[in-house]
């Protein structure tokens, strides 16, 4: 790219007040709730429910289940391409902080948790639309998702992430509905039980060329595994206090937006097939419109291919094909070693 190539980082408050900035996906779990007559309402309702979550978790010198609340912070990372001070954002993810109200102390929580990214939606709403419209029944083109992952890693390793965070984020999502996945005999503290897979998801590769390997736990007391992204070691490199951050915000989000899965009434089996057909659940009385979420990437993947893609693709295509993708795993293997 132009060696005047930026990154910026900016962070907003998710709280009760919180409006979503104009540059927020309106797809994204957070931004959703914040829209509407309830908006405020549901804001409070789910930050209650992160709070307890969290508590139930980190029982522990904690029994009247209140010591801890969690804050959340919105961060949004901007990129420069052509060094013109005109800025796209790329990247949205979490942030939270714990507050232990007994120590009366602030603890670092989890940096990830949830994602959002226009060239995610421009991937799975443009490009892959129009390849199986010229192309049906045939793979997903082996370049799906690189350019994507190229900037992701980037982000990662820029000054300004670098500046601001000392982990790499760890991003927790729904399994997806087109696998099945199998209990192990694997059990973390925290983490729960582990499941797996032998065949992964378009998501799952997705990621992956990001640079993140995948595990899927399900912790105590929940209905369905959630499927954990990260680099490095998820069980040595976060404490027992990041890994419940990331629980209970994902969770929650997770029972709003699917509860099918994450406020069923029964939890998985050994044996687990998601499906968002499941009758057997409980709503959480948290207004989330779904359908205009599933409207909205197709208009949000238009808007960054004539924003983002077609006036800079050349600058892309170069800097892309230059980019060196360092640490690169095989995420089978990976998985392999931690199923064995």
């Amino acid at each position: 790219m132009s060696k005047n190539f930026s990154c910026s980082i900016s962070s907003i408050r998710f709280d009760e007040n919180y409006h979503p900035a104009d540059s927020t996906r309106l797809t994204t779990n957070f931004a959703n709730l914040a829209r509407g007559e309830h908006r405020q309402e549901n804001l409070r309702k789910t930050l209650r429910m992160i709070n307890n979550r969290f508590n139930a978790l980190a029982h522990w010198d904690n029994p009247t289940a209140d010591r801890y609340s969690v804050e959340v912070d919105i961060i949004s990372v901007d990129m420069d391409i052509a060094g013109d001070g005109d800025t796209f954002p790329v990247i949205e993810t979490l942030k939270t902080t714990i507050v232990d109200h007994k120590d009366n102390k602030r603890i670092a929580g989890m940096m990830g948790n949830s994602f959002s990214s226009y060239v995610r939606d421009y991937d799975f709403s443009i490009v892959l639309s129009e390849h199986f419209s010229k192309k049906p029944n045939t793979p997903t083109p082996e370049s799906f998702g690189d350019l994507h992952g190229k900037l992701f890693q980037y982000v990662l390793q820029s000054e300004a992430y670098t500046a601001n965070f000392n982990k790499a984020p760890v991003i927790c999502l729904s399994v997806s509905t087109s696998k099945t996945y199998h209990r192990t005999a694997n059990k973390h503290p925290v983490l729960g039980v582990e499941y797996r897979q032998d065949d992964y998801s378009l998501t799952d590769d997705y990621f992956h060329k990001m640079g993140l390997t995948v595990r899927y736990f399900m912790p105590a007391d929940s209905a369905a595994p959630l499927a954990f992204y990260f680099a490095g070691d998820l069980l040595s490199d976060y404490t027992d206090l990041e890994l419940i951050s990331a629980i209970s915000t994902m969770e929650t989000f997770q029972k709003i937006y699917r509860p099918e899965i994450y406020n069923a009434n029964s939890s998985a089996g050994d044996v687990y097939q998601p499906s968002l057909k499941y009758q057997d659940y409980s709503l959480t009385q948290i207004v989330y419109d779904r359908e205009e979420r599933s409207q909205m990437a197709v208009t949000q993947g238009k808007f960054t291919e004539e924003t983002f893609i077609k006036p800079y693709q050349a600058i892309l295509e170069k800097w892309a094909a230059n980019y060196d993708v360092t640490g690169k795993t095989d995420q089978k293997e990976s998985v392999k070693k931690y199923a064995a």
